[in-house]
């Protein structure tokens, strides 16, 4: 490694575009051409202060400053010394994006300070207060295969691997289970790859690999473990494969998908002891369900025949809400069996039926089974073929109470979901005796969140009419909710309950606009109305609003 010679502007500016060529940073060009020395260099060069991870924490972190998602997302931390200066650390001075965008963030004096990049995530892992262990076990890789169908993914155990794959690709499932992820993406880059979590239904970026190498033996150690082809990289893959953390069992769905730079992988974590644990007891108030959507759903699941649908996004909690359904209504005097795929979630005193289509057992064959079982309530987890929509249909018709899910915007979609499979119209609504639509909503931090006045444009974007009687207030992020501002979901509904006029209605195939105007006269609330509660009493924000219902 060679000593690093004094840069002028054109040097500089060579480069920044040997940089964006090779789809990295300046910071990383300079290390790899003159040694880790070159930061100290740098700092005297640029007359930049410099800091080490040890100084650094030293100081106060300032999440006021900067929220600790942004300092995650622009490898940047705001911290204040002794003397309380503001002190905004960053490991590639050479990144023009960064510092505008810090100049127009922060409106107080700062002083910018050059650390390392792995003092730099030593210091966001502290001030997270959860040590990510995935940035602290990236480093040079080696090939790891493994034929284990039950990973240990311990810290104990992680500490212990002496391959570095083992260790990144363990770690990584290991920080997703302590921060309650609900999917892991392992996003391949030109040069490494990009970890996310999905924390709360929001897509957080926690780590980055350097190196195609290394992120190429990631994604293959991940199909090792989920029994996949580890040769074929032109198609999808999807399987499954459990591990053990925390003295219990834990399932990974996983995708594999090819993309432009080699794949991309997406685990689902299915830990159905912990969610067992957290929803002991579950009920519609715990959701957060308002008053009249919680005495809406309680009626209907107590009809004697008849279908309760549910629709919504994936992970939009459709099936834990009938899961809290059937928990409310399940007396004892009633056969109530299920469907699922997988299993989420062991209700006590039911028969839940797992799918398993390699062994033939597909939604509609156990539906079939299910109807020979003498059945009161039927759980199907999800409708998604027009064989198990008219079973389902005819099940609901024959004298059963069918609690199903199906993948639709709103209520009113659902209606032309099931035209389009085929089904009869004159047997869907008599079947159906209402439909819920829902969305999970982030819930302020208690913590941090004050009251705020909102821009004029996004209240203009929003389209909230009278605002008079709204309280606006949105969290300034804090230790508590990982500086995000939010903390914990609600659950909020549109429900359609059918009655003659509107089945007669969708029969005849009246226009959608008929369809809203009737179920308005009947007391129908939209989404967004149901949203919009929540924000004018404080409980969420705006952009959480208009991130999950759409805009009218």
């Amino acid at each position: 490694m060679t000593a690093l010679p004094l840069l002028s502007p054109a040097d500089i500016t060579i480069l920044r575009q040997e940089a964006a060529s090779a789809q990295c940073r300046m910071i990383d060009l300079l290390v790899d051409r003159h040694g880790s020395n070159v930061l100290v260099e740098l700092s005297v060069q640029l007359q930049l202060r410099s800091a080490t991870a040890t100084e650094l924490l030293s100081c106060t972190p300032d999440l006021e400053a900067l929220r600790f998602e942004e300092c995650l997302r622009r490898e940047c931390v705001a911290v204040r010394d002794s003397n309380n200066q503001l002190l905004i650390a960053v490991c590639d001075p050479f990144d023009a994006h960064l510092q505008d965008w810090l100049g127009a963030r922060i409106l107080e004096p700062f002083q910018l300070v050059l650390t390392s990049c792995s003092d730099m995530t030593a210091c966001l892992a502290r001030i997270e207060e959860d040590q990510h262990l995935v940035a602290n076990m990236i480093g040079d890789a080696q090939n790891a295969a493994s034929t284990e169908h039950t990973e240990d993914i311990s810290a104990r155990r992680i500490s212990e691997d002496a391959s570095p794959v083992v260790k990144l690709v363990n770690s990584t499932l290991y920080d997703a289970l302590k921060q309650n992820a609900s999917d892991i993406h392992l996003e391949s880059l030109a040069n490494g790859m990009q970890i996310k979590y999905r924390v709360d239904g929001v897509l957080n970026r926690v780590g980055a690999v350097q190196g195609a190498d290394l992120a190429e033996q990631a994604i293959s150690r991940i199909k090792v473990m989920a029994e996949l082809d580890i040769a074929e990289r032109r198609v999808p893959q999807d399987g499954r494969f459990k591990a053990n953390a925390g003295g219990r069992e834990i399932d990974f769905r996983v995708s594999i998908m090819p993309s432009i730079h080699g794949e991309d992988a997406v685990l689902r974590v299915l830990d159905k002891e912990h969610l067992t644990q957290e929803l002991s007891g579950l009920t519609l108030s715990s959701l957060g369900f308002d008053d009249t959507t919680r005495a809406q759903l309680r009626h209907m699941a107590n009809e004697p025949y008849g279908m309760l649908l549910v629709t919504g996004p994936t992970g939009s909690g459709k099936t834990t809400t009938l899961y809290a359904t059937i928990g409310e209504t399940n007396h004892g005097l009633d056969k109530i069996v299920t469907i699922e795929d997988p299993v989420e979630y062991q209700l006590p005193g039911v028969l839940q039926i797992p799918v398993n289509e390699k062994k033939g057992l597909t939604f509609a064959r156990g539906l079939r089974s299910i109807l020979r079982h003498d059945p009161d309530k039927i759980m199907v987890g999800e409708i998604r073929d027009p064989e198990t929509a008219e079973i389902a249909v005819q099940a609901a018709l024959t004298g059963h109470l069918v609690f199903t899910t199906v993948h639709a915007n709103n209520v009113f979609d659902v209606i032309g979901r099931f035209m389009h499979m085929g089904l009869d119209p004159y047997n869907l609504v008599a079947a159906l005796n209402v439909i819920v639509a829902q969305r999970l909503l982030r819930i302020n931090c208690p913590h941090c969140s004050s009251d705020i006045k909102p821009d004029a444009a996004l209240l203009a974007e929003s389209r909230l009419g009278d605002t008079a009687g709204y309280r606006f207030r949105a969290g300034t992020g804090c230790g508590q909710c990982r500086g995000s501002g939010y903390r914990g979901r609600r659950a909020i509904a549109e429900i359609l309950m059918l009655n003659d006029e509107l089945r007669e209605l969708i029969t005849q195939r009246a226009p959608l606009r008929t369809l809203k105007e009737t179920a308005a006269r009947y007391g129908f609330q939209s989404l967004r109305n149901a949203g919009m509660a929540l924000v004018a009493a404080g409980e969420s924000t705006l952009q959480e609003l208009n991130r999950v219902t759409f805009v009218a």
